[in-house]
């Protein structure tokens, strides 16, 4: 069922006291907000759309996948608020196929500056087509909507003047949350990602300054998490849980099954890594009978690396860094990795690597201040004492 909404957003100026042990006092506030009507909205089924077209798109604040006819859509979600009042939106395409079937939803822009992942699901979503799907393919391309922008990692939040938001740490966020990143992430989690998925892809790249093989990041002791990871021939699996506030980890606190894919240099388009991922996304949607077709190549045939433990090595001074090692380089305990020299070009410091393992990131940027990651390291056992993990 659609449902149109009408009428002006009604926030209705709303306070609210609240101390422990009493009931909060609210004023001037009659009826729920907007965002909590919509929550309620798609938690009882229904896409909700604003009234408004942007480009030609229909605008919508809640979604609802079943109320679609077969066929390639397009939607710009309603986000939060900007600062002089205007709204972020979000890009959504969903390709419905004419028989019911298995829902996948493909994210990517939790991070401006991760531009590989939009064009791996153009490309794929370039390859549907309804006539022939059993299921529904969603996707959300430009989740941190400021960021992306601005090409930058982070949101920029003004709430006690700028500072900068990572939306991986804000998942599944908070409608009354208490900066604008958190409430664009509950609106999006409750709106728009929740109801509309049964397995989630979420597509990442290496940050701003660093290059990374082609990596997942998953959850492999989950076993609908495994059989989708291992259909991906890419290099290296980091088999970690990782953060609470990842998005794949608050997919799957809800009972969706889902990982990362990270895949390259940020802010550039890497097209060895895009065919990979293209083959690994295109053989999920198969092992999801969405598509039909034979399997491509898997984890099998690339002989993927899957590693238990991960650690950076970070500089002890600053100056221009010159790196050693190349990517998915085994590295044996105690190889040189990188050396920094000062202005004077005297030999400052040289980084040899902690353990035995496998390069999975190394730093593209030529110079480094103390405390910066050099490269990123993928072992399998035992664990080795190591500079704490690198909390990006």
């Amino acid at each position: 069922m659609t449902k149109p909404r009408n009428g002006v957003d009604r926030r209705d100026f709303m306070f609210s006291l609240a101390a422990v042990g009493a009931a909060g006092v609210v004023a001037g506030a009659t009826a729920a907000s907007a965002q909590e009507k919509a929550t309620a909205d798609t938690a009882q089924g229904g896409t909700v759309y604003t009234g408004d077209v942007v480009q030609g798109k229909k605008v919508i604040s809640a979604l609802d996948v079943n109320d679609l006819e077969p066929g390639r859509h397009h939607f710009f979600f309603e986000g939060v608020q900007m600062v002089s009042g205007k709204t972020w939106y979000v890009s959504v395409i969903v390709v419905k196929g004419e028989k019911p079937g298995k829902r996948l939803l493909l994210t990517s822009g939790v991070h401006g500056d991760e531009i590989s992942p939009l064009h791996i699901i153009h490309l794929l979503l370039d390859e549907l087509k309804p006539a022939e799907m059993e299921g529904t393919v969603v996707a959300v391309t430009d989740i941190s909507s400021p960021a992306i922008e601005g090409m930058a990692r982070r949101w920029p939040n003004s709430g006690r003047g700028i500072d900068l938001v990572d939306m991986n740490r804000q998942w599944p966020g908070h409608e009354s949350a208490g900066s604008a990143a958190g409430r664009h992430a509950a609106a999006l989690f409750n709106r728009l990602l929740k109801p509309n998925a049964d397995y989630a892809i979420d597509f990442h790249t290496a940050a701003t300054g660093m290059d990374m093989t082609a990596f997942i990041l998953a959850r492999m002791e989950l076993p609908e998490v495994k059989a989708m990871v291992d259909l991906y021939p890419i290099e290296q699996v980091y088999d970690d849980p990782a953060y609470p506030t990842l998005l794949p980890n608050a997919l799957i606190d809800v009972g969706i099954p889902a990982f990362t894919p990270e895949l390259g240099a940020s802010r550039i388009l890497d097209p060895r890594q895009i065919d990979m991922f293209i083959e690994g996304t295109r053989n999920v949607l198969k092992h999801l009978k969405i598509i039909q077709g034979e399997m491509g190549k898997t984890a099998a045939d690339a002989k993927t690396f899957v590693a238990k433990g991960t650690g950076a090595v970070l500089t002890t001074h600053g100056g221009v860094v010159e790196l050693l090692v190349k990517l998915d380089q085994e590295v044996a305990q105690g190889d040189l990795v990188a050396r920094q020299r000062n202005t004077f070009g005297e030999v400052v410091a040289e980084y040899p690597s902690p353990v035995a393992g496998r390069i999975a990131a190394r730093r593209t940027d030529a110079t480094a201040e103390p405390g910066t990651p050099l490269v990123f390291l993928l072992f399998q056992s035992p664990e080795p004492e190591l500079d704490p993990d690198y909390v990006e």
